[in-house]
């Protein structure tokens, strides 16, 4: 059975043996200016999901410029991949979902976050991520999901352990329950195949899911607490104390990036196509997640005792040196 505790932290070990072995880190390169325009370069790890539209935004605005950051984002499937690629210094800063870190920290990776990311708009049926099952699927509710096959993007974290609380919460077995891991890209066809039984997305894949027929059984996030803050932004302690200028530079463009995005529901629909391969017909039917100010310290303690509770973790890790 696939480890994705043990394979996070050989993972970062293996990351942290290249980083030293080379000398030189990608921490280490944002120190120098660019000398294309005096702008100190940055990357930053996310995932192409609506989620991440405000640093895209904040790009275009120019308020990472205005900060004297050049940002170079690099794709990834999950914030689980995310992790160890900053605890090495690959990349500067991430995009993780708020399990992912929790898991990390409670195997004593030097992690911070930094900036907010995303959280649910605490709507059901009209949240931002969802578990669909085809139209003639004999799932009606969460409860129906015990004993089916249900595909989630990263095993053992923040999408199974949300969609057990679904179960849960409509009176299902949420130990009794197949979940397998598929790029979000690639949920929707093994759906149509009948490879899966469900498939817990976000958008833009919602959105396409009821483009398809699909139909909408359980607001995953919804269900397990109001407004639940799903993601952030985060670094390395070794970037948060070696590097403070960046880190404050940074944490200022993204506060500004969020509040852009928040209130300009369009720009963020439209940032969506420069990053994803979404239908442009479909950007008006996507629904938004909450773009937070701050991170709601009550959902982590609520995603840790889930991480406990579905055996992701073995204890709760004492949460103030992730997030201050």
């Amino acid at each position: 059975m696939f480890k994705p505790r043990a394979a996070l932290v050989a993972a970062a070990a293996v990351l942290l043996l290249a980083a030293c072995g080379s000398g030189q880190s990608a921490s280490s390169a944002p120190g120098a200016s660019d000398s294309g325009g005096g702008l100190s370069p940055v990357k930053v790890s996310v995932i192409p999901i609506v989620d991440v539209a405000p640093i895209y935004l904040g790009e275009q605005q120019g308020f990472f410029a205005a900060e004297g950051l050049k940002l170079e984002l690099v794709t990834a499937q999950g914030g689980a991949a995310i992790v160890p690629a900053v605890v090495s210094g690959q990349v500067d800063f991430g995009f993780s979902n708020f399990t992912s870190l929790i898991i990390a920290t409670s195997k004593g990776l030097p992690i911070k976050v930094v900036a907010p990311g995303a959280a649910s708009t605490g709507a059901q049926g009209k949240d931002f991520g969802a578990v669909v099952v085809k139209a003639d699927s004999p799932i009606r509710t969460a409860a129906d999901l015990a004993g089916k096959r249900v595909a989630v993007n990263t095993l053992n974290n923040i999408n199974d352990t949300t969609v057990r609380a679904s179960i849960r919460a409509a009176g299902g077995d949420a130990k009794n329950v197949a979940f397998t891991e598929l790029a979000f890209p690639d949920m929707l066809a093994a759906l149509e195949k009948g490879n899966v039984d469900a498939v817990q997305v976000v958008e833009p894949f919602l959105a396409t899911a009821k483009k398809n027929g699909d139909r909408v059984v359980a607001s995953n996030y919804v269900d397990t607490a109001p407004d639940l803050a799903i993601a952030g932004y985060f670094t390395s302690r070794q970037t948060a104390t070696g590097k403070p200028d960046l880190v404050k530079r940074f944490t200022a463009a993204m506060q500004k990036s969020l509040e852009y995005a928040a209130g300009n529901p369009d720009a963020v629909r439209k940032a969506l196509l420069s990053y994803t391969k979404i239908d442009a017909a479909l950007t008006g039917s996507l629904t938004l997640p909450s773009y937070p100010a701050r991170v709601d310290r009550a959902s982590l303690e609520t995603l840790s005792k889930l991480a406990v509770q579905d055996g992701l973790i073995t204890s709760a890790p004492d949460l103030s040196g992730l997030v201050p």
